[in-house]
């Protein structure tokens, strides 16, 4: 990842063909810090911390932020009432603006349990908040760094007019690949949890099986056995899945994730067979309340704990 981030700044010719990249290792990064917050990389802590400063640069936030919206919220209410991701924010429905657009509304959910694990660590969890405190520096000012390379470097060598290419690259090669990053990894959780049955044990996710695409996401296409035990490495989640596939509704196990997106998408707009429909019990349907009105629904309260925590599901 820096090999690429610095190649484009030393060399502006070599955008065009570098810049895919920076945008698949920014994801690449978020599904990184997705496992190492579930299942810390190293046993030295030391190296853990380098880990998640090295991955919150490219991924494009600090990664303790996955820490109480997904470890601790997601993984316990998977997209039932309480979730800060849910997908049926507004509307159940499943198209392409809502999908594009999920990013936007999700983040504004999330950043409740966010400051509220800061809060709870400052008050409560002095170590845990040095750690929130550093990644949060450390990304801000490694960021800076970037920025100030890219545009220095370009302004020695060309002045003026390399200065603005200096600024030009930091967009190109940092800003939006990290915020493709972030987006990413928001879009895949609404993707695998639109339309699936939160109630059911085996049905709450949506699975893309294929291997190329598993390849280059570390298996988080293998969602349900992710849900089933988070604390499971990433690399044994296809031995999982394979226990439990015959389970799972065959709506929910898809092979080509390009081809779902495609159909999801871009048929369904002209051929309405193609959207995708709810799978068994509705989110917003529960078994005690009977349907509850999204507008109304709360999300559930934190605590500030540390990486490789997991709630279980409720």
């Amino acid at each position: 990842m820096p090999v690429v981030v610095m190649a484009q700044y030393i060399r502006p010719e070599l955008l065009p063909y570098l810049c895919p990249l920076s945008f698949y290792f920014a994801m690449a990064a978020g599904t990184i810090a997705h496992n190492h917050n579930h299942v810390p990389t190293f046993e030295s802590k030391r190296m853990n911390a380098i880990m998640a400063i090295w991955v919150s640069v490219f991924y494009g936030y600090p990664v303790f932020a996955w820490v109480p919206t997904h470890n601790l919220n997601h993984h316990k209410y998977v997209n039932k009432p309480g979730d800060a991701t849910i997908t049926w924010r507004h509307t159940n429905s499943n198209n392409i603006i809502i999908a594009f657009t999920y990013f936007f509304i999700s983040s504004y959910y999330q950043a409740g349990p966010i400051n509220e694990y800061k809060q709870k660590a400052k008050a409560r969890n002095p170590k845990l908040y040095s750690t929130i405190t550093r990644q949060m520096n450390s990304w801000l000012g490694i960021n800076a760094l970037l920025l100030a390379f890219a545009v220095g470097f370009n302004y020695w060598r060309h002045g003026n007019a390399g200065a603005l290419q200096g600024l030009y690259l930091f967009v190109m090669v940092t800003l939006l690949p990290s915020l493709f990053g972030t987006w990413s990894m928001m879009w895949f959780n609404y993707m695998q949890h639109v339309h699936a049955d939160p109630w059911s044990k085996y049905n709450h996710s949506r699975n893309i099986t294929g291997y190329i695409f598993n390849f280059l996401v570390f298996n988080n296409g293998l969602h349900t056995v992710h849900h089933a035990n988070a604390g499971t490495h990433w690399s044994d989640a296809r031995a999982e899945h394979a226990k439990i596939e015959h389970l799972i509704d065959p709506r929910l196990n898809e092979r080509s994730f390009l081809w779902w997106v495609f159909r999801a998408y871009v048929l369904s707009i002209f051929i309405p067979p193609f959207r995708t429909k709810q799978v068994g019990r509705a989110p917003f349907d529960t078994p005690d309340a009977g349907v509850v009105d999204a507008a109304e629904v709360k999300t559930d309260s934190v605590e500030a704990l540390d990486a490789g925590a997991n709630a279980q599901m409720v």
